[in-house]
């Protein structure tokens, strides 16, 4: 459904000197979502989860410069193309509210998503609309408030409500469950996994890694811009099995784990030499390749790796 190969995204800006420079916030990405799949996507604030999304839907500020490729549904994802099927094939539940039209009321929101995605008939239409909204729990009444009404919580299950009430085969969540009480995330997770149970494929974008792990398929982490494994679910069930030094310890800053602290995001090392694995720094395995040569993405273990001492 989606593939993303060795996806970069940097950003340029006016220094004080009135010269033209850039910042690179995204490396090499990679990552591939199969129809019927939900696939994870962790890793610490800034490691570039959310700019992926909006990669995707070709929403990144004019200043952005990309390279590298995506693909949907075996076709290249162009520019012209994402215009046609953004909202329609592709939807997005963004991690902010103020995606919300302050000026219209929530279920008129919602509605207009149904007849976006196919449901032209606006009775249809406004009748999916209270559906969906009853799915996350929010009585009829809901559907006549302004944003502004709405609590952050609620304002949350209004944007997956909008989401998922139409056809799209392709998914992105940006951290659906943030602001959720645990009743209300469970409901908006196991919406996502029976919606991909029917076919359709979702980027799950999370930092709670232990709740998606009850619906996902696959986990891919993801360190500066970088991304540094695939994994099965079930490699962080039982005896752990996961490849990569980042990944084990992410998973052991858990409360629920060890609770250690978790490795800080990449500096430029004092040598300033850049280009290797960015986690190097941190890591008890490196090696001398590791601060000169990116690794490249290995299968290991029914997995996928980027690590010279995986």
């Amino acid at each position: 459904m989606l593939k993303v190969e060795n996806f970069s995204v940097s950003f340029s800006y006016n220094s004080s000197q009135l010269s033209k420079k850039q910042v690179s916030a995204i490396t090499s990405l990679d990552i591939e979502v199969k129809a019927g799949e939900i696939m994870a996507v962790v890793g610490q604030s800034g490691a570039g989860k959310s700019l992926l999304a909006h990669a995707i839907l070709g929403i990144l500020p004019r200043n952005a410069h990309t390279a590298g490729k995506i693909y949907f549904k075996g076709r290249s994802l162009t520019a012209q193309r994402i215009k046609k099927i953004r909202g329609k094939e592709i939807a997005l539940i963004p991690q902010s509210i103020n995606y919300l039209n302050p000026l219209l009321k929530v279920g008129t929101q919602v509605a207009r998503a149904a007849r976006l995605s196919g449901l032209k008939n606006r009775d249809e239409a406004k009748q999916a609309a209270h559906s969906a909204l009853a799915r996350y729990l929010l009585d009829d009444s809901v559907a006549k408030y302004y944003p502004f009404q709405l609590s952050g919580g609620m304002a949350r299950r209004i944007l997956t409500a909008t989401a998922t009430v139409g056809m799209a085969d392709l998914l992105l969540a940006d951290e659906p469950t943030n602001g959720l009480d645990a009743l209300a995330a469970e409901e908006a997770l196991g919406h996502l996994r029976e919606l991909a149970d029917t076919g359709k494929a979702v980027l799950l974008i999370t930092h709670d890694i232990e709740s998606v792990l009850k619906i996902t398929d696959r986990v891919s982490v993801f360190y500066d811009g970088i991304t540094l494994e695939v994994a099965n679910t079930s490699d962080f069930t039982g005896k752990l099995c996961l490849r990569h030094p980042y990944t084990t310890a992410l998973w052991a800053a858990l409360p629920t784990n060890s609770f250690t602290s978790p490795p800080s995001q990449a500096t430029t090392p004092s040598n300033g030499k850049t280009g290797g694995c960015p986690y190097h720094l941190h890591c008890a395995k490196h090696g001398p390749d590791c601060a000169d040569e990116l690794p490249r993405m290995q299968e290991l273990r029914d997995g996928l790796v980027r690590c010279h001492n995986a």
